[in-house]
């Protein structure tokens, strides 16, 4: 299985992966870590729209709508 690694923004919605990295400084680490996004963690994204608006993903069992700024830091590892 191929694994390749992509920010949730071009993650395609259905996808589960593993987050890797996140590309920010330590204000974004940390909003981040308080919404349990961290690397390690899964999540699937479930939704966004093409060139604007958030990105919803699924976090454990609760869903989040991240901004695409910062949808963009986050790293994710997929399986293909």
């Amino acid at each position: 299985m191929e694994k390749k690694q992509m920010s949730l923004v071009e993650m395609p919605p259905g996808q589960e992966g593993t987050v890797v990295a996140i590309d920010g400084g330590q204000g974004v680490v940390n909003r981040l870590w308080v919404m349990g996004i961290f690397p390690g963690r899964k999540i699937t994204k479930l939704a966004s729209l093409p060139a604007q608006g958030p990105v919803v993903i699924k976090v454990g069992n609760q869903e989040l709508a991240l901004g695409r700024g910062m949808a963009q830091k986050v790293i994710v590892e997929v399986t293909r």
